[in-house]
Order: structure tokens, then sequence, then C-alpha cells
């Protein structure tokens, strides 16, 4: 391959067979670079090449069988990256209009005072270890070892400073399942390993697997809490040092090294049939408790995971209380009393499911306090009956209360609902009104109960700041924000004003939306549904409104000429159940106020309207437009005024100053002459008379 076609430019020195590594140029900064050759030049190159070699093959083949395989290759390259090259997503251009360039992220680094950039067709900047020297003179310097290694060790070194976790990202969470795991794992096999000798002699093989799966996740745990990010002044923060600070310092920390220790090796004093040994394991618990706290976060449904983990805490608490009863009863002896387990030598009570199961009922019979377990005999069998009755009382009331308040919460919304309409019904009965109207109302708020259109959005998003309530509505609303045609030409600004202005409304199958000669005061967008604009009868429909359509703007806008004023042109009724936005005339004036080109556009498309329907009084216009220019003439009469007002004391002023100064400037000439004048004098009476000439 030519010096040309892979761009390294070769020395008399270095001229060999294999082409030397590329230049790297010393700039006074530790930074190597990656080739900014990208991947296509290379395979342009190679191309190239092929072509060249079938160029020169060409004389000795006549049949060109060379140069029909370097063609397939040609196509087969260009299929293969036609096919395999990801395409990005396209953006969405409303939605890009609005937010504007994205941010790209930015984090705090020690030591880091300059960030490094990637540009379009360069390659990727990285630092340079502390052991690579350049050496070499001009401006150009080469490196002592193989240029590919350096980049090499640079992209590695990049990439482990990259390997971060964010707290917040879904990497994290996926990991946290994963560490919960054998947390839960160990926090009900081993103790029941420990108490239930036949579990874990039955199956001391499978346990020694899983116990040591288990420790490597700890292990990898731990490193990877030493990469794991936390905000600091709102940046996620990467260096190493403070990572490894931040987590070492706490006693969490400690927690996860005490778990690890290994205290395996004791097998070897006491036998491989005792896990009591790794009871140090149960100290990794505060990983499965964030995983929870996260899901609670993360999940769609949170109270009935809510009554889930509370199911699971009262299960694990129940299992823990089996085994103890059983170890209890190993200690005392299987069958002493009637309180204690059965003799296992009984073939009814001596294999391994009847022993946890019974154990497990029987905690089971003791926690939730409904007794019917046999009395104990011994000191020691009361003391642990009334630890575990007041447990019982503790687990009881924290199950009465939480599911009690979490029934609550998942009918609040409908408790809530209800009792709006009990009220509107009270007040019908009330007033006596009509039925066909309480059945009207009735299924109006049936309408918003069943298609979930019962929610305050300004009640639920009042927490947030104006920003993202204005991006959550464009979210929510997009597909009919962007058939509103005044949505689309209006500023980013104007479009935050506007929608978070924006009230919904529904109307039942029937209702005016308004009616023509009314007083205008608000404008309509019609999210769902269906709108005609009728007759004077009611029957008769001129047009028919879909999603996306805005009307009601002239009537709020007065417009100049219009024959209707701040009166409604139309007639609009509601066909069905209908979703509308509704905008007042006093929020889109308090909108439009700063964004005038916007106001020119609702205006000119209110006279088009206007003027198609011949309610637009062109003399009137022509009229106004002529006391405008009056008035702009008046206007620009009284500014001129004031300006030659101004100009003439300005003018005055300056004559004033010019005239002080030219008095000070004669003052100055005469006391310069005077002081020339005496200089003279005063020289002249000094000077010594000149000697007479001598007579002959």
């Amino acid at each position: 391959m030519t010096e040309k076609s892979n761009g390294v430019k070769s020395s008399p020195a270095n001229n060999h067979n294999h082409h030397a590594p590329p230049a790297i140029k010393a700039n006074g900064k530790d930074d190597c670079r990656t080739s900014s050759r990208p991947q296509s030049a290379a395979d342009d190159d190679t191309s190239s090449e092929l072509q060249r070699l079938a160029e020169m093959d060409a004389p000795q083949r006549r049949r060109g069988g060379f140069r029909r395989i370097v063609h397939l290759v040609g196509v087969i390259r260009e299929w293969a990256n036609k096919n395999f090259r990801e395409e990005e997503p396209r953006p969405d251009s409303f939605l890009e209009r609005f937010r504007g360039p994205e941010l790209q992220t930015v984090t705090t680094q020690q030591g880091d005072s300059k960030s490094n950039k990637d540009g379009e067709g360069k390659g990727t900047k990285y630092s340079y270890p502390t052991w690579i020297q350049a050496s070499g003179s001009g401006g150009a310097a080469t490196l002592g070892i193989w240029s590919p290694s350096v980049a090499s060790v640079c992209l590695l070194r990049k990439k482990f400073e990259l390997l971060v976790l964010d707290p917040a990202g879904d990497c994290y969470y996926r990991w946290l399942f994963v560490i919960a795991m054998p947390v839960l794992y160990n926090w009900c096999l081993l103790v029941a390993r420990a108490c239930f000798s036949d579990l874990q002699k039955g199956y001391y093989i499978v346990w020694l697997v899983l116990d040591y799966f288990s420790d490597v996740v700890y292990i990898t745990d731990i490193f990877l809490r030493l990469r794991t990010g936390f905000l600091e002044q709102g940046l996620l923060v990467k260096d190493p040092k403070k990572l490894r600070d931040n987590y070492i310092h706490t006693l969490q920390f400690k927690l996860d090294v005490a778990s690890i220790i290994p205290t395996d090796l004791i097998y070897f004093a006491v036998g491989i049939h005792s896990p009591e040994v790794r009871f140090n394991r149960l100290l990794h618990f505060a990983r499965m408790f964030e995983f929870f706290d996260r899901t609670e976060t993360r999940t769609s449904y949170p109270n009935i995971f809510r009554i889930s983990n509370l199911v699971l805490y009262i299960l694990v608490i129940i299992h823990w209380n089996a085994c103890i009863y059983y170890a209890i009863s190993k200690s005392i002896g299987f069958g002493v009393d009637t309180w204690v387990y059965p003799n296992i030598t009984d073939p009814e009570y001596g294999y391994l499911a009847r022993e946890y199961v019974y154990c497990l009922y029987w905690s089971t019979l003791t926690l939730t306090t409904i007794g019917e377990t046999p009395p104990p005999v011994k000191d020691e069998e009361y003391l642990f009956v009334i630890f575990d009755f007041l447990i019982g009382v503790l687990i009881f009331a924290t199950i009465v209360g939480n599911v009690g308040s979490m029934i609550s919460n998942m009918n609040a919304t409908r408790a809530e609902f209800q009792a709006k309409i009990d009220a509107v019904k009270h007040y019908m009965q009330f007033r006596k009104v009509s039925k066909e109207m309480e059945a009207k109302v009735i299924k109006w708020f049936d309408y918003l109960w069943t298609n979930k259109k019962t929610v305050d959005e300004r009640e639920v998003l009042k927490n947030l700041p104006a920003k993202l309530r204005a991006e959550i509505a464009i979210n929510v609303h997009l597909s009919t924000l962007k058939k509103v045609r005044i949505f689309q030409d209006c500023e980013a600004g104007l479009l935050v004003e506007l929608v978070l202005k924006l009230r919904p409304q529904v109307f039942s199958p029937g209702d005016y939306i308004c009616r023509k000669g009314d007083i205008g005061k608000e404008m309509y967008i019609i999210k769902e549904g269906k709108l005609a604009v009728v007759a004077d009868d009611g029957v008769t429909q001129y047009a028919l409104l879909s999603a996306g359509s805005c009307f009601g703007e002239i009537s709020i806008l007065n417009i100049k000429g219009s024959k209707m004023g701040n009166r409604r042109t139309a007639n609009i009724r509601s066909l069905g159940y209908s979703d509308l936005f509704c905008l007042s005339k006093d929020d889109l004036m308090e909108a439009v106020t700063e964004y005038p080109d916007a106001k020119k556009v609702l205006e000119e498309r209110g006279r088009e309207i206007l003027m198609k329907e011949g309610l637009l009084d062109e003399n009137e216009v022509a009229a106004s437009m002529e006391v405008d220019v009056q008035e702009k003439l008046e206007q620009l009469e009284t500014n001129m005024d004031t300006l030659y007002t101004r100009f003439g004391r300005l003018l005055a002023e300056y004559t004033g100053a010019q005239q002080k100064l030219k008095q000070r400037i004669t003052v100055l000439e005469t006391k310069m002459k005077q002081n020339n004048e005496d200089d003279y004098l005063s020289d002249g009476m000094n000077s010594p008379e000149p000697a007479t000439a001598e007579k002959p």
C-alpha cells in the first residue's frame, strides 16, 4: 500500500518493508490522540488498493477474472455498510424546537481543568500516561514506543475512567436486583440450614455452589460500590479518589467488608455441616432494602408493591421464628414435653418437609395471636412464647395499619370523586332538578370516571417547576398540539406560556360550546371528539371540526373592522362527548404581549376568516388604518417638537460653554503676554553695560 493511501509519511531512516508508526505531535500537553481516520476511510483505502492491483494484473489476465472478484468485494462491502450501520432515530422537530439543543453531560473530576472535546471528523482526545515521554525537534515529535499501543492504553484508561455507575441509571437498578437475590438467599436459607440439619446434609453440594457464588456477587458489589458516582453541586462525580473516599468512610463499607470475611475457614475445625459460621453474610442487607426502595419509586403500582413487600417481611419473620422454634426444641429434646416438636423417631414427624411445615404452622399461629398451640412447660419455653406474643402483637398492628392505609390510598381517588357526585346529587334533589337533567349530569360524571378524566392536572403538577410542567403537557398532548397551526409557527417561549394556561373542559352530547352573538371570552382547541358548526336551528351543519382544530380566537382578538365586534360568529355544538382545551382572553393577551409576531399571525388568520364569511367591514378597516396613520403623524410631530426643544436647549448650553471657554482663553493669553513682557524687562535690566572703547 502506498504512503498516500495509509496517511503515514515515511522518512529515510524508516523506509523499510513495514510501515512506520504514525507520528504524534507534542504540543506541550500530556495528551495522546487516536487516529482521526474513520473506518470508512480504511475501507476506501482497501478498495482502492484492490483496484490498483486489479489494474496491474489486467494486462496479464485478459479475461478480467480478478477484476470481477474485486467488484464483488466492493459490492459486498457496500451492502454490509448499508445494512449493519445503525441509523440514529430522527428527532421530533416539534419537540426539538421547544426543548432546544440538548446539554452535554458535565462531570466533575479532580485535577481536570479542561474537558476533552470530540469534534466531527477528528479523533478522540485522550490523556498521556505520565511514563510516556515525547522527544524530537521542531514542531513534530515521535514517541519512543509503538503508537497503536499508546492509543490502546489511552483508550483503556479513558474507558476505565468512564466506568462509573449512575445511581439513578437503569444499570445500577438492575445490579441492585442481582445483589438482592443472594442477600435474600442468605437471609432465608442460611438460617434454615443452620437449624434443620437434614436440609444442610441432604443438599450440601448445592449449598456450597450457591454460597460461593453469592460470595463472588458480594465481592463484585463492593468493587462496583467503589465505582458508583454521587452528585456534587448537581453534577455526577467520576473522580476515582472521591468515589473511593465517599464509600470507605461510611458504615455500610465496614458492614460490607465484614460480610465477606472468610469465616468458611472454620469449616476445617467444626466440619462442613455448620453453616452458622457464615452468619456474617447477613450484614449485606442494606442493598436489598435499597432495591426495595428504588422499586417502590419506579413501579407504576406502588400500593401493590408495598403490600407485597410487607407480606415478604412478615413471611421472613415467621420463617425465622419457625427455625428458632425447631432449634429450641432440638436443644431441649424432641418429644420431651407437649410444647416442643414431637419425637423425630416417629415416622410421621421424622422427615424434613413435615418438620418445616409443622414449625411454620406453629410460628404462624403464635405470631398472628390466633393461639390454639400447646402451652409451654419449662421456663425457657414460657419466655420464648412471651417474646413471640409481643412480636405477634406488633406484626398484627403493623399489618392492620399498613394494609388499611394502603387500601385507603388506593381508593382515595374514587372516594373523592364519589363525594363530588353525592354533593351534586344532593343539590339537584334539593333544588328539584328534572330527571332528564339529573340523568345527563350522572352520565357526564360516569364518562369522566370511565375515561380517567377526573384528575385535576394543575393540582397534581403544581409542585413541579413551570419548565417541567410545560414539557409534561407537551409530551402528553403532543398529538393534539401538532395539529394546531398557531402552535406550529409560534416561538418556544410562547408555546410554554400557552400550554401552561390551557384548561381542560369536557362537554356532553348536544351541548353548545358557543352560540352566535355571545360575548367571546375564551378560545378552544379540540383534543378529542367531534364538533359541528350548525345553523340557528341547531340541525343544519355547515362544517365539522375534529381533533386539533381551534376556534373562538376571532371574538377575543378584537380585530378592527369586524362587524360582530367581540361576539361569536357561529354556533358550535358537540356531537358526542368532547374533550377541549380552553384559553381565556386575558391569558391569551397576557401571553402574546411579549410576542407581537404571533399576535400578527392570529390577527391575519382572523381577518381571512372574517373576509371569507363577509363579516369584515373594509371601510372601517380603511378608516381605522387612516386613524392609525393620523395618530402616528401626530405622535411623530409631538416627538419632533420634543426633539427640537431638546436640541435648542443643547445648542444654548453649547453656545454658553463656548463663550465661557473663549473668555478663559482670552484671560490666559493676557496673562501670558504680561508674563513675557515682565521677563523681557527683567532680562534687560540684569544684563551688563557694554564697555566703552579706549581712546587713542
